[in-house]
């Protein structure tokens, strides 16, 4: 058994959806969703049913408030003595500060208290419909603890585990029934976020998974379905997320702040990966990361990062150290990121041929009363002193000897982005960058410049997230329905990847990760067969 019950917390900021009942549709539709539902439920555990939590830290404490919540009778183990008691006591309390908030009546708090229990001996979880496992993330400790539950409760009931990097296969691997074994990856907090990874383990009953699936639903989670491969679905698909952050700034193309601000005020993104890892911990972002890449047999598209690895190596490891890449001492100002300097805007551009993604700049440069002649070309912005506008492609800009080149990244919706990165050559002279600098503060966005870096920071960080998402659907880890739901609620992402992939075009991404791929031949940037039938099926129809 183990007695420590340190309980680690995925690296993960969501955010909430609306529940089944709001989205659900109308007409036959609608019925057949309804009917779904109701057999869902009929297939959950019942709430008159005991749900045992075992590890009370953050995390259990948090998934024991959820099924406290939903209805549920609810003892709560650790070995640690006393540990148990004191779970009770921090959960009461929530239960008083929600109905100081307002969000639950003194009468269901008294009912509440009522079903909770700590639980002295394992033992006492032997009436348990669910146990549900959250104690510290080592392979042979919860092989243990499993082996244990097995000689207390009944074969039917449900076991689950809360691991965020374990293989859920491994931890069944020696239970005499591993088929009720599952996974119910709750993210961190567990009462406030919605999502709830549904994993499947090698030996899971279809049949138990379906009954998790329901019972989470029940308690108003979103749920969604995924096979026990190396970070399920959120900790697999987000790498590049950080990654290619990383990997632009170690290039020395753009600071933190600037990355940080391309990211959030171009690419949509909630938080920047900067910002964001000092807030979940350099420490823990950076050993997820390093898990999924050993997982994978150092697959190169799982490359941990050398510039993080020295972070953490020198104790800045966030917010919770007061450094990380950004200082959070008392009195600490945050960095800014690169503004260019006020330009001039041209009082006419031509557009050669379609800009595919960035089509909308057309309609926004005509509003700022910028005069735009449309011809036939290759899809680029002309601007006056003859320098092509680009958007971001995988190459380079110092790549065209002859040629001023100016490539602009990707933007998840260039008419709300507050900012445009842009990206010279060599060759480029200050007049024609002060031109581009101008026609995207004509449409009141500030605009900044790195360095001629391939795929620039938002495109090649989208195409990368994309090609995993893909891959992960083409190999049954989930549908990409549910791949895109974990996105948007486990990392708070502001469309799916698939999603975003489907606007800019499959063909699009795959060819700019071919163009990264012959910049940085590794094998990182290879598109995934996924990404390149996809690219082939559109660039057929197109033809």
């Amino acid at each position: 058994m183990s007695a420590n019950v340190t309980v680690r917390g995925s690296d993960d900021v969501t955010a909430s959806e609306p529940t089944a009942v709001q989205t659900a549709g109308t007409g036959a539709e609608g019925a057949a969703e309804a009917t779904e539902a109701v057999t869902e439920a009929a297939r959950a555990v019942g709430r008159d049913r005991t749900v045992a939590v075992v590890g009370t830290g953050t995390m259990g404490q948090g998934i024991a408030q959820v099924a406290l919540v939903a209805g549920h009778p609810v003892r709560l183990y650790d070995s640690a003595s006393g540990r148990a008691e004191e779970a009770v006591a921090a959960l009461t309390a929530r239960l008083d500060r929600l109905v100081e908030k307002g969000r639950l009546d003194a009468p269901a708090r008294e009912d509440a208290v009522r079903r909770l229990h700590a639980a002295a001996e394992l033992d006492e979880l032997a009436d348990a419909a669910l146990v549900i496992e959250a104690i510290v993330e080592l392979l042979p400790v919860k092989q243990q603890l499993f082996a244990d539950l097995e000689k207390v409760v009944g074969d039917d009931t449900v076991l689950a585990t809360n691991t965020s990097s374990l293989s859920v296969t491994a931890i069944a691997g020696g239970l005499r029934l591993p088929g009720r074994f599952v996974g119910l990856h709750f993210f961190n907090p567990a009462p406030l976020l919605p999502l709830v990874e549904v994993v499947s383990g090698f030996a899971t009953d279809p049949d138990v998974a379906t009954r998790a699936y329901a019972t989470v639903k029940g308690w108003g989670k979103t749920p969604v379905r995924c096979a026990d491969t190396p970070g399920f679905i959120v900790n697999r698909v987000a790498r590049p997320f950080y990654a290619e952050a990383l990997r632009v700034y170690e290039e020395g193309a753009a600071d933190p702040a600037t990355i940080d601000a391309a990211l959030r005020e171009c690419g949509g993104f909630r938080m920047g990966p900067f910002e964001l890892t000092d807030l979940i911990g350099q420490d823990v972002n950076e050993a997820v990361t390093r898990s999924v890449w050993e997982s994978f047999y150092q697959d190169p598209k799982f490359t941990p990062s050398l510039a993080q690895r020295r972070l953490v190596e020198s104790g800045r490891l966030g917010r919770k150290t007061g450094r990380g890449w950004f200082s959070y001492a008392e009195g600490a100002v945050r960095p800014e990121p690169h503004n260019a300097p006020p330009a001039e805007a041209p009082a006419r551009i031509a557009v050669r041929g379609e800009l595919g993604p960035a089509e909308p700049l057309i309609g926004l440069f005509e509003e700022a009363g910028i005069k735009v002649r449309r011809k036939g070309g290759n899809g680029y912005v002309l601007l006056p002193g003859g320098a092509r506008l680009c958007l971001a492609d995988g190459e380079t800009a110092f790549e065209y000897y002859t040629d001023e080149i100016i490539y602009f990244d990707l933007a998840l919706d260039y008419a709300r982005a507050s900012r445009i990165v842009l990206a010279t050559g060599e060759h480029t002279s200050a007049e024609s960058l002060a031109e581009a600098v101008g026609l995207f503060q004509a449409l009141g966005k500030q605009v900044s410049v790195i360095g001629d870096v391939p795929g620039m920071v938002v495109a090649r960080t989208v195409a990368m997230l994309a090609d995993l998402a893909a891959d992960a659907v083409d190999r049954g880890v989930a549908t990409a329905e549910d791949v895109d739901t974990a996105m948007r609620l486990g990392v708070n992402y502001p469309v799916g990847p698939l999603e975003w992939a489907g606007k800019v075009g499959y063909e699009r991404v795959r060819d700019l990760l071919l163009s990264l791929h012959e910049r940085y031949p590794t094998g990182r940037y290879a598109p995934s067969l996924a990404t390149a039938r996809r690219g082939y099926a559109e660039e057929g129809q197109d033809s």
